[in-house]
């Protein structure tokens, strides 16, 4: 019997909109799979941000769309680095059994892209040297590692890649798609599949071919520029965004948790804080004199970002202090595979499921998960009960049900 073909995609659809059907569509035409598996975001989303609409209605929005399952990408790594983040994503689709990972990116220029994550992978001395030099310039380390790269490979070419979201996205799948791969026999290796974004202006305030991004979405809601999101979205998706309008289950920034996040501030000690994730460098001691100064999420986030400390990240280590995400988690993380956490499925949907427990197990040798079980998917409450024996992706799950207890407080 021939091996089924499933597409893997990584995403965060918040909101869907019709970029991202593009991609979905390329993907298929260029895969013609037999079934197309999702890993989302939850409630809590990469650049330390809300999603707009809660994770279950979110996931069955996506199947509409013609994903056939949709799969949570637990909280930890859904509010972690871009490095972290494609970590947790590529490993949940390789226990899936996914043949083709597709993703969207700023160039379809799959060399570059490859040569850039076996470089992140390898680490020369010389690189990590050039990489050391250009942080202790004080720069953030995005434009430190840009830097480095061009200095690297002598070649400036590299820097128009490196400074794109989704190219730094796209490396980092490739770079979690080649260690996966270099564990498996040559049947068994996952494809990536690069589809380019649409050429189109993404920051503008005008909508473009029917195209904009999540961001300038949320936007438009949150300036009640309702007329213009109708065009770049789904119907389903408008429809969605429509009835939860007004609600307690639409959020629209990280902002309307910031009585929350300053209280915690304000309580927990500079040592406390040290040890949440992405702080470092003496920045506990900033985070905890400006909490006590501001009031206002905004006034805080402005107070602390820099040169060295972009926005998203100082967003991200705030979400982490309001979800109590901290650095021995983040390390938890990266020991395991995650649990299959699904959230919504259509009939061909089962069907993977039922596909899933003949993956093969020998690529689990990598990581320590501390279980009997080959792989762990959780459908309903009992299924929670496979996680008994196993603290770590317990630890995991914990984190994923207080996301959601703070996501549903107002």
């Amino acid at each position: 019997m021939n091996k089924k073909r499933i597409l893997g995609i990584v995403a965060e659809y918040n909101p869907m909109h019709n970029g991202h059907l593009y991609h979905i569509k390329e993907s298929k035409k260029i895969v013609n799979p037999d079934y197309t598996v999702a890993v989302v975001s939850g409630n809590f989303t990469q650049r330390g941000e809300t999603s707009i609409i809660d994770k279950w209605q979110k996931a069955k929005n996506v199947v509409e769309n013609g994903i056939d399952m949709c799969v949570e990408l637990p909280t930890i790594y859904s509010v972690s680095s871009a490095e972290n983040f494609a970590n947790g994503a590529i490993k949940i689709l390789s226990e899936i059994g996914v043949t083709d990972i597709s993703f969207g990116a700023e160039t379809d220029d799959l060399e570059s892209l490859q040569t850039l994550a076996n470089l992140f992978n390898d680490e020369p001395i010389e690189y990590k040297n050039m990489l050391k030099d250009e942080l202790n310039k004080g720069l953030s380390f995005p434009k430190a590692r840009e830097n480095a790269v061009c200095r690297f490979f002598n070649d400036e070419r590299f820097r128009k890649i490196i400074d794109k979201s989704n190219n730094i996205l796209a490396i980092e799948y490739i770079k979690n798609i080649l260690k996966i791969n270099s564990n498996l026999n040559d049947e068994k290796k996952i494809n990536p599949i690069i589809i380019k974004r649409k050429n189109v202006d993404y920051n503008s305030n005008e909508v473009v071919e029917n195209f904009a991004s999540s961001s300038k979405i949320r936007e438009f809601i949150c300036n009640n520029e309702f007329d213009k999101i109708k065009n770049v979205v789904p119907q389903n998706t408008y429809d969605l965004l429509m009835n939860n309008l007004g609600k307690k289950t639409l959020h629209k920034t990280i902002a309307d948790f910031e009585k929350i996040i300053i209280y915690k501030l304000r309580m927990m000690s500079i040592d406390e804080i040290k040890n949440i994730s992405d702080v470092s460098e003496g920045l506990e001691n900033l985070i905890k004199s400006e909490s006590l100064k501001k009031s206002n999420l905004n006034d805080l986030i402005d107070g602390l970002k820099s040169k060295r400390y972009t926005r998203a990240r100082i967003q991200r280590i705030l979400t982490c202090i309001l979800l109590g995400i901290t650095k021995d988690d983040i390390q938890l993380s990266k020991e395991v595979i995650p649990y299959i956490s699904v959230l919504a499925f259509n009939d061909k949907g089962k069907e993977i499921l039922s596909l899933i427990n003949q993956t093969s197990n020998e690529k689990n040798e990598m990581f320590d998960n501390n279980i009997n079980d080959k792989l762990k998917v959780i459908v309903n409450g009992k299924d929670i009960e496979k996680l008994d024996n196993a603290p770590k992706l317990k630890r995991l799950f914990e984190i994923d049900k207080n996301a959601e207890k703070i996501f549903t407080i107002y």
